[in-house]
This record gives C-alpha cells, sequence and structure tokens, in this order.
C-alpha cells in the first residue's frame, strides 16, 4: 500500500477529526491539511480543534502521518514591503507551531515571490526569514515547495531550492515538497524523462529530501509557467506519469497528495464533487505490487 492521500477540509464542529474523517471517506492513508483558512491569518485556538479525538480516528484507522500546508500569504521573499515580510516571519513561527501541536513534522511552504527585486533579492529574503524561525531543535521540517515559475516565484528550478538549502543556518530542518504539476510547468519534462529529472533532482539536492510529493496533472504543455491543475489522466502530464510517481519504491514513505480541481457534472452546476475516491482507487489498483 502506497501512502496516498488529497487535500482535506477543516470546519464545522468537528473539526480535525472531520478532516480524518473526509481522508478515510476518500480510501486514503495521508492527507493534507491546513491549520486554517490559506487566505488569512485567522485561526481557532489549538484546543477547538478537536486534535486528540483526530489522532485517535487515524490510529484506529491505519494513518500514521499526514502533512500541513502553510498558507499561501507567507512571501518571505518580499523585499519591497518590510511589513509583508515581517508578517509572514511572525505568521510562519505561529504555523510551525500548530504543526508540530497538531501531530505533523512536516509543513509545506511556497518559498515566495520576488515582486519585481529579482531572484538573488528574493532568495536572500527567504534565507533571512527562514533564520528567523528556524531553531537546531525544531520538531518540523519546513518543505519547499517546488513552483512553477509564475509571475515571480522563487523555487521554480532545482537549483534556487539548493541555494535556500546553502544559505540556511539550519538546512538539516528543510525538505521539499515536490508538485508534478509545477515542475511540468516549470520545463522539467517528467513525460519523456522521468528518470533523468530525477537523477537531476538527485544530484543537485538528493532524492531523499522529499518528504512530499503533491500529484497533480496539468491543464498547460510543457514549460508553460501557468500552475492550472488538472484531474488525473485528463492534462498533458497523464496518468500513466502520475503512476510512476505513486508506485515509485524510492518514495513508497513519502506521502503522496492529490490537489486536483473538483468536478461539476454539467458546467452549469453550482455545486462540485471532489475526485479523491475515484482518482485514489485507479492509482492504488494500478500500483498494486505484483
Amino acid at each position: 500500500m502506497y501512502l496516498l492521500g488529497s487535500h482535506v477540509g477543516m470546519s464545522g464542529k468537528e473539526m480535525m477529526l472531520g478532516s480524518v474523517k473526509e481522508a478515510l471517506s476518500y480510501g486514503a492513508n495521508t492527507f493534507m491539511i491546513y491549520t486554517g483558512a490559506p487566505q488569512n491569518t485567522r485561526r481557532k485556538k489549538l484546543e477547538e480543534l478537536r486534535i486528540e479525538e483526530a489522532g485517535q480516528c487515524m490510529a484506529e484507522n491505519g494513518i500514521q502521518n499526514f502533512i500541513v500546508h502553510a498558507p499561501y500569504i507567507i512571501n518571505l521573499a518580499n523585499t519591497v514591503k518590510p511589513e509583508t515580510f515581517e508578517i509572514a516571519v511572525e505568521f510562519l513561527g505561529i504555523e510551525l507551531e500548530r504543526t508540530a501541536a497538531m501531530g505533523s513534522k512536516i509543513l509545506v511552504l511556497h518559498p515566495g515571490a520576488h515582486v519585481g527585486a529579482g531572484e538573488e533579492a528574493g532568495i536572500a529574503r527567504i534565507i533571512e526569514g527562514l533564520d528567523k524561525v528556524m531553531s537546531a531543535d525544531m520538531p518540523v521540517h519546513i518543505a519547499l515547495e517546488t513552483m512553477a515559475g509564475k509571475g515571480s516565484e522563487i523555487g521554480k528550478t532545482f537549483e534556487e531550492l539548493k541555494a535556500i538549502y546553502d544559505g540556511v543556518r539550519y538546512p538539516e530542518h528543510l525538505r521539499v515538497c515536490l508538485d508534478t504539476c509545477h515542475i511540468h510547468d516549470a520545463g522539467y519534462d517528467i513525460v519523456k524523462d522521468y528518470e533523468g529529472v530525477l537523477a537531476h533532482f538527485d544530484e543537485v539536492l538528493g532524492l531523499d529530501q522529499i518528504a512530499a510529493i503533491h500529484i497533480n496533472d496539468s491543464k498547460n504543455p510543457l514549460g508553460a509557467q501557468k500552475d492550472r491543475h488538472e484531474n488525473v489522466g485528463k492534462g498533458h502530464i497523464g496518468f500513466e506519469t502520475l503512476l510512476r510517481f505513486v508506485s515509485d519504491e524510492r518514495f513508497r514513505n513519502v506521502p503522496k497528495i492529490l490537489e486536483t480541481p473538483w468536478i461539476k457534472e454539467n458546467p452549469d452546476d453550482k455545486k462540485s464533487t471532489a475526485p479523491y475516491k475515484e482518482e485514489i482507487e485507479r492509482f492504488q489498483n494500478a500500483a498494486k505490487p505484483e
């Protein structure tokens, strides 16, 4: 059984307990969660999240780990607005504390956008911000996400992530979250050169640094730098390539997380439904070891 799940919500009275139940309803054995809304800094108190009950439900159903995603509003790369950087540092520190309290060891983080100041300045700012929140004995790893390269995003190349590793005080507490849609859109040809791309990553950063993989197809052709996720098998990456990531023995113990779009039966429908149960089932059936 490979570690495969999806992003799940957290709301209502059940909070994190409801998140675990949602993951189980999809047939998942791992999942990804936000500690609150990804678009703002409003957060419920930890004691309201029903963490202990969620942990018990996970234990009863064989879920041993999950990952947390930091909110999108954190931009450590901003050198233009000091107040944006300060808010990012402060909130990242809070999210690290919440991640640990919820029982996860991985916090996925978008490195940030330099907003016109250039990659070098943006990377330097990210390093500065990370050094403010990281410590020698921190219980959580920060997994820098590979990015598609839209706008002024940092992290569109493996070398940019390596530069962050090389600059921080505690690189041993960094990891990488590899997003299939993002690296495809950034120009890494995982369809025609899967092993070549992974060999390049291994040379630059090391495959052992991959702590999470986002499994997403892409609406856009190779190198488009657009970052538009597509449902499994319906985009330019395709099911077979995504299956290689899911079933790759090198990533057996790495949580693989679906972030594919919810589906509407008809374009005019107001409601959409999660595709994760069907997508997980398709992968698990195809990836069963012989």
